[in-house]
């Protein structure tokens, strides 16, 4: 390698001596015949400083330099003018006089800029994504990804975990999302799935007597995208033989610690707070509750039981609830937001409407505080801590309206506070879940986590005839509002997984043809065993100041799981699908065109042809 220094590490300790950099150069300025260019790679910036009177030669090459050329730069490094120091770059006290300039590779006009303060849309960023990548702000993020995974890596290192690697073509078992298939060109008809998550094969490893396991897993689901999902991902895996809840929480935290503490600099608190599922929803609406904020939900239906407001009476009558937030320093708003946009918001979630009361001089005020005696507003105001400019908004209806409605309102209001600080850190494990929930639809029993997991012990001569009652030893990991993962102890006895399949409708032939390597497993010995997933892209996001996890993955799909870069999903050729024994004669019909022509016509689409032009070359033309 050519280059003895990179543009980010030179300072004043390297002035005089005589240097090698190498990168693209970010801008070129042409001051009273000396040209200055700024030279970018990943590490930072360094000033080049072109002056004829030094090297002619450099400064003609110099003079034909524009942005994101590729040049090698030799020269001296000298301090600069007291009056041209960059306190903000590490290299801002030097720059570098060339004495020779070279141009290792041309570069056309950039589609996007390759600057923060200049953002491309999302669609120009993922098509130009080698483009975006270069930027400043991508690099640091992709820096904190790599030390947090190696962060991850060292810590369940030392705590004897193995790293295994688990198969990426694996036997399709759908459950829950949909399963990427694959065929197979030498079995003709059969295919293999990409896999969810190493679950079976994790458990495998336990079976196996591997005791501890961890991986840093490729996952892929066929499933609606958004922020926080891509159809491939990445999660911290693991599972542990002979254990407890709480040695999986001790290693999670540690797992947690060490990677904020390498990611991002951070030394988080731990142990985490433990919530259970049904103090959490009644608190915080929810099973993934923020607690960088109060504004928690009460349930104030014995106070208002005793009021003459109908509204309340009748839902408490019929069984419902009647809860309410404080919305702390809210008090001036105005009616018309309140009742407009408030309630609009509350009904997007179920909410039939929106009561609320403002505290003004010590006392409630609101078109419906007639209805309530002083001494139950006195108690309504201890109840909810309410103080002046304070606004109560209350939610009356069935309890799961309620939570649904108030949770996100209490979010809202948060946000209209500017309480969601995206630098504070508040970490939750939520326990004590819920076993089974009932789907409606169906009409039967689904898993609230998955039917791998161990009933809590006081219910497993329960399980038939107290199944909406079941809670399991299954645990979410929760971190601003957001999951990060959950995990549990798992079941390793056949007869039990086979109860489990039974009560959510799975017949014995049926849980054989799709888990009947699993179920034989355990026949042959397998310890009780528990693990967890962590989402290690959600991760990085949050430690990054984002929710978007795109920001943190190298190559993301858009929202229709295609990627704008290299064009795919794309056809295949004829030979291709005749050989995987595959027809596509319904996909034809609906594109219009074969396997080949369709193929053809993308061959010979040049990139640009596939996006609006960039604005710069618009306005040459």
């Amino acid at each position: 390698m050519k280059r003895t220094n990179t543009c980010g590490e030179l300072n004043a300790s390297a002035i005089g001596k005589n240097v090698v950099v190498q990168g693209w150069v970010h801008t070129a300025r042409d001051h009273g015949g000396k040209i200055f260019i700024d030279l970018r790679d990943r590490y930072g910036l360094t000033q080049i400083v072109c002056d004829p009177q030094e090297s002619k030669k450099a400064h003609e090459v110099a003079e034909k330099i524009r942005r994101e050329f590729v040049i090698e730069v030799h020269g001296a490094v000298r301090a600069r003018p007291k009056e041209m120091i960059n306190p903000n770059l590490t290299t801002g006290e030097i720059e570098v006089l060339s004495s020779t300039i070279e141009i290792l590779n041309k570069s056309e006009t950039p589609p996007i800029e390759v600057d923060d303060k200049k953002v491309a849309s999302d669609d120009l960023r993922l098509k130009w994504r080698y483009i975006d990548l270069r930027r400043p702000s991508m690099i640091k993020k992709f820096v904190i990804r790599h030390n947090a995974a190696r962060a991850a890596r060292e810590f369940l290192s030392s705590k004897n975990f193995l790293e295994v690697e688990t198969p990426v073509l694996v036997k399709s078992t759908p459950e829950g999302a949909r399963d990427y298939i694959v065929p197979s060109r030498v079995n003709a008809g059969e295919f293999y799935a990409l896999p969810q998550s190493p679950q079976l094969y994790k458990q495998m490893l336990m079976v196996s007597g591997f005791d501890r396991y961890f991986q840093l897993a490729r996952c892929l689901r066929d499933e609606d995208l958004r922020a926080d999902r891509q159809p491939e991902f990445t999660q911290i895996d693991l599972e542990m033989s002979f254990v407890e809840p709480e040695d999986v929480f001790e290693i999670i935290e540690g797992v947690m610690k060490n990677i904020f503490k390498q990611g991002i600099g951070l030394d988080i608190k731990t142990p985490f707070r433990r919530i259970p599922y049904k103090e959490a929803m009644e608190k915080y609406g929810c099973d993934k509750p923020d607690l960088r904020f109060g504004i928690e939900i009460k349930d104030i239906g014995n106070i208002v039981k005793d009021a003459s407001f109908k509204v309340f009476n009748d839902t408490i009558a019929k069984g419902g609830v009647v809860r309410c937030i404080n919305a702390k320093g809210c008090g001036e708003m105005s009616r018309k937001q309140i009742e407009g946009e408030w309630t609009e918001f509350a009904a997007g979630f179920g909410a039939k409407g929106l009561a609320w009361m403002k505290v003004e001089n010590g006392k409630l005020e609101s078109s419906i505080v007639k209805f309530f005696p002083e001494d139950l507003q006195k108690k309504l105001m201890h109840a909810t801590d309410a103080k002046d400019k304070d606004l109560l908004l209350f939610v009356a209806d069935k309890a799961n309206v309620a939570a649904a409605a108030l949770g996100q309102l209490r979010l809202k209001v948060a946000q209209h506070l500017n309480l969601l600080k995206n630098n504070v850190f508040e970490f939750c494990w939520v326990v004590d879940f819920p076993y089974f929930h009932w789907n409606e639809e169906d009409e039967r029993w689904e898993p609230e986590h998955h039917m791998f997991t161990m009933p809590k012990k006081e219910w497993l001569d329960k399980l038939e005839s107290h199944t909406g009652e079941v809670t399991g030893t299954l645990y979410d990991l929760v971190l601003n509002g957001i999951e990060l993962g959950s995990g549990s102890i798992r079941i390793h006895k056949p007869e039990l997984q086979e109860r489990i399949m039974k009560i959510i409708g799975l017949p014995k032939e049926q849980a054989m043809k799709k888990f009947g390597f699993m179920l034989e497993a355990f026949t042959y010995g397998a310890p009780p065993h528990g693990g967890f997933a962590l989402g290690f892209d959600r991760i990085v996001a949050l430690m990054t100041g984002t929710n978007d996890i795109r920001e943190v993955i190298a190559f993301p799909k858009n929202k229709t799981a295609q990627c704008p870069m290299d064009g795919c999903p794309s056809a295949v050729d004829d030979r291709a699908l005749k050989e995987n024994h595959i027809k596509i004669d319904l996909a034809a019909k609906v594109k219009g065109k074969s396997a080949e022509e369709r193929l053809a016509r993308e061959s010979s689409e040049s990139p640009t042809e596939k996006v609006s032009e960039p604005e710069e070359k618009k306005k040459k033309k």
